[in-house]
Parts: structure tokens; sequence; C-alpha cells
């Protein structure tokens, strides 16, 4: 059997936002929100990480699915988690995310596709197998185009798009799996990507992770009904590739 690699080791989490109410960060590609018996080799989770790093409880509001890395929320109290998570049940917070995706995207699109639940078959083995689709909706705006004169299947050249997108109900694994419908898979999503495009991405950028960015939450702070908008970088590695693929090469422009 061929040994398991080690895990990696991800150092003090980047603080992007903190208040006597509540704290955000960078979450790291690959790194669990929260342990899970899915995971029992893992050593390391965003939540516990945080709660040492800052010396008191957290607790989480929303969630982030591993591979994803980019803006996190917790509380510092169950009652701040109950009026945060009011308003994620509201539909008053905006999520934006950027992913990196195969194929040209149109300048804007607003799908409205139900999606089933996708459930893990060990996780999920009593759960109801047979729940009807959730509403699920999601707006994409595409902002960078570029193509690659790289031949990868049956065409001559390679086409990739960024885009912009705004989920407006939280299905698990939405953005990827409206994406898909859109037949513009993210680059590195190993259950609803394309293979070919992901080794690409391995071989010639040395990418090993979903390219998929939760890139600023923005809501009306419960306590002092100010704006709050959290931003997370993109990060160099992701910014290289931009600027190979013909991008802008600044946070800013993103």
């Amino acid at each position: 059997m061929a040994e398991r690699p080690a895990p990696i080791e991800y150092g003090e989490l980047n603080i992007l936002y903190q208040d006597e109410n509540y704290v955000a960060i960078d979450k790291p590609s690959g790194l669990l929100v929260h342990r899970s018996f899915l995971d029992k080799h893992e050593t390391q989770f965003a939540m516990q990480m945080l709660r040492d790093q800052i010396g008191q409880h957290v607790f989480p509001v929303h969630r982030l699915d591993r591979p994803t890395s980019g803006v996190l929320l917790f509380a510092l109290s169950s009652e701040a988690a109950r009026d945060m998570n009011q308003l994620f049940i509201d539909g008053t917070i905006t999520k934006r995310y950027l992913a990196l995706v195969r194929g040209f995207a149109p300048e804007s699109v607003f799908l409205d596709k139900p999606l089933k639940e996708e459930l893990d078959k060990i996780a999920d083995k009593f759960a109801d197998q047979d729940k009807a689709a959730q509403e699920a909706q999601t707006q994409f705006n595409c902002l960078y185009q570029a193509t690659l004169p790289i031949p990868i299947g049956k065409y001559p050249t390679v086409r990739y798009s960024l885009v912009e997108c705004f989920p407006k109900t939280g299905r698990k694994h939405q953005i990827r799996r409206h994406l898909k419908h859109l037949s513009l898979p993210i680059i590195g999503d190993v259950n609803h990507g394309d293979n070919q495009h992901n080794q690409f991405f391995r071989e010639h950028f040395s990418l090993r992770r979903l390219m998929l960015f939760a890139s600023a939450l923005s809501f009306v702070h419960p306590y002092n009904n100010e704006l709050i908008t959290i931003k997370a970088p993109l990060g160099d590695a992701m910014l290289n590739i931009c600027k190979q693929l013909g991008w802008p090469e600044q946070e800013e422009d993103y």
C-alpha cells in the first residue's frame, strides 16, 4: 500500500478583519475548517488554529470547501454567531468568488438551476437519498479571457476565463456544479472538472489546487449597522498564472 503523503503544515493564519464580535481569516486551499471523521489523519483545522492564535473560542458562521481559499468568517460568541447566521439565512450577505475556468464564459449569465444534494457515502449513509432538488441560483460575470496556442484533445488552442461568481443560495459545491452545467469547469476540480486541463495546469503551471477563491464577503454589521467588506488576496501563485495568461498582474485589478 502506498504511503499517505505527509500533511501540509500551515503557519500562522492571515487575519483579514477583527472586531469585538467577529474575526475573518484568509483560509488557505487544502485546510479543513474543522475536525472531521472523514479526514482522521489531518492534524490542523482553521477553527482550532484561529482559536489558539487569538486565545479565545471562535464559532463558525459559514463554511468553505477544503480546496477553496479565501474569506472565512467566525463569530467570537454564540450570540454573535446566531445573529450573523440570520444574515446568511436572510440572504443579505454578498459572497464574491473568482474562478479560473476552461472555455470562454459569456459576459454575464444568471443561472437558476436547482441542485440535488450531494451525499457522502459515509457521512450521509442514513440521509434521505431521494430528497428533492433544492433551489440554487448564481450570477456569473466574465472578467478576462485568454487563448493559448497549445493543442489539448481535438482543439488546436485552449481557452480560459476568469469568472466572477455571486451565489444567491448556498448549496454544496454550488459554484462548481453550476459552472460545469455551463460547460465552464473550474481548473483543478477533480470531481466536476476537466482532467486534461487539470493535468495541463499541473504540468505547465505547477498548479495542484482548485482555482476557486472566496475573494470578498460584504454585510451590514448586525451591531453597528456599518457596511463591512472583507477581501482576501489571490496570492502570488495565482497572480503569476494571470500574468502568463496576459491578464493584469496586481491584486487591485481583481
